[in-house]
């Protein structure tokens, strides 16, 4: 059963209480002081107190605000005993973490609704708190299998990758992929799915595999803009499962060409791809394009129309490829850092050379006010030698 913890400096009020709720069946363990109190209750843990207003040394208020700013504590049901009746005195309780009041006299069969009521909330509590915590249980290990499933950074290759995969706190619908369709053709694609939750990664990793395993029915995966064309009819809105229903996602996609150094791609709705350049030179300095192909998200409209286009790699360039977690974070002054920004910071750090990711993320990081992002960064880095 759960314990009841009874505070009061009276000893015959002590005594009266603690009998009344014993013959209910209660276990009831008693405190004579406001210390004592807050001591006996992060040992016994009780699931309602019940304390008197009016103790010397410490009063009901203080043992009440520590009580509930004890994390184990915060859900016990807390009853104060009070002969104030004003509506300012009941004010300054509730706001205190006081969930219920007694007034003195004391009528034994209204303290015992009291606790009877008290004690239906705090098991309503902990059951909230159970489930809670099994959801985040589960939501965590979905987060770990998301992440089980995106590749790592590539080392040896005629195109070095380095990818990253920050969540935010909670489950999301980023992911990304890069292989090679045959010796020479490398495909590159990273996915940002709307909203976050088991809807949106679901929906990620139902993508990831329809590109991995490149099972839309009649598409050149070559060609960047029929991918998106044949993802757009696969992934509609309106004709997808229940828990797809209501969600987008944004896509950028391509190819590159190692033999003719050419890359082909084509964005929904998703940031540009940055190219990353050094011009040669006594004035070398850093390029920075934006590849993308402006169009709408996937799943909106059956009818949207996606375009490739084609750019020059030169050697040694970097390729960006990322989702907008990286460069949307709100700042202290209300503002948000932004996609300049970010390009401006690549383009400074780069100095020709390559940018070591992890400086980048602390960067980001410390943008943030908390240092916690409110969405998932997905980043994939590519350096063509």
């Amino acid at each position: 059963m759960t314990p009841i913890l009874l505070i009061d400096d009276d000893s015959t009020t002590r005594l009266v209480l603690k009998r009344a709720l014993q013959r209910q069946g209660y276990e009831v363990t008693v405190a004579n002081n406001g210390e004592d109190g807050v001591r006996l209750a992060r040992e016994i843990k009780p699931g309602l107190i019940v304390c008197d207003w009016m103790m010397p040394v410490m009063d009901g208020l203080e043992v009440c605000r520590q009580v509930k700013a004890t994390p184990h504590l915060s859900t016990t049901f807390f009853i104060l005993l009070t002969a104030r009746g004003a509506v300012e005195d009941r004010v300054t309780g509730l706001d205190t973490g006081a969930d219920e009041f007694l007034a003195k006299p004391i009528e034994i069969d209204e303290l015992q609704a009291r606790v009877r009521a008290g004690l239906r909330i705090h098991q309503l509590s902990q059951d909230l708190r159970k489930q809670k915590q099994m959801l985040e249980a589960e939501l965590s290990e979905a987060a770990r299998y998301v992440r089980s499933l995106l590749p790592t950074s590539v080392s040896h290759s005629p195109v070095r990758i380095d990818a990253r995969f920050i969540p935010s706190q909670q489950l999301g619908g980023d992911c990304y992929d890069f292989q090679w369709l045959d010796e020479e053709s490398l495909a590159i694609y990273l996915v940002d799915v709307s909203g976050h939750g088991v809807g949106a990664a679901l929906l990620s990793v139902s993508v990831l595999n329809v590109l991995r395993s490149r099972s839309l029915p009649q598409t050149n995966f070559y060609e960047p803009s029929e991918v998106l064309y044949a993802l757009n009819q696969a992934f509609q809105t309106t004709t997808s499962a229940d828990f797809y229903e209501g969600k987008y996602f944004t896509i950028w996609y391509g190819v590159y060409y190692r033999k003719t150094r050419q890359l082909v791609y084509a964005s929904a709705g998703h940031p540009p791809a940055l190219l990353l350049a050094n011009r040669g030179g006594a004035d070398a300095s850093t390029t920075v394009d934006r590849l993308n192909t402006p169009s709408l998200p996937i799943g909106l409209f059956p009818d949207a129309d996606y375009e490739s286009q084609r750019c020059a790699i030169a050697p040694s360039s970097q390729l960006y490829v990322f989702s907008d977690g990286i460069y949307e974070i709100p700042q202290a002054d209300g503002t948000v850092w932004g996609l300049d920004a970010f390009a401006d910071w690549l383009s400074r750090e780069s100095d020709g050379g390559t940018v070591d990711l992890e400086r980048l993320l602390e960067s980001v990081k410390q943008l943030s006010p908390e240092r916690a992002l409110d969405d998932d960064l997905s980043l994939l880095q590519l350096t063509f030698s």
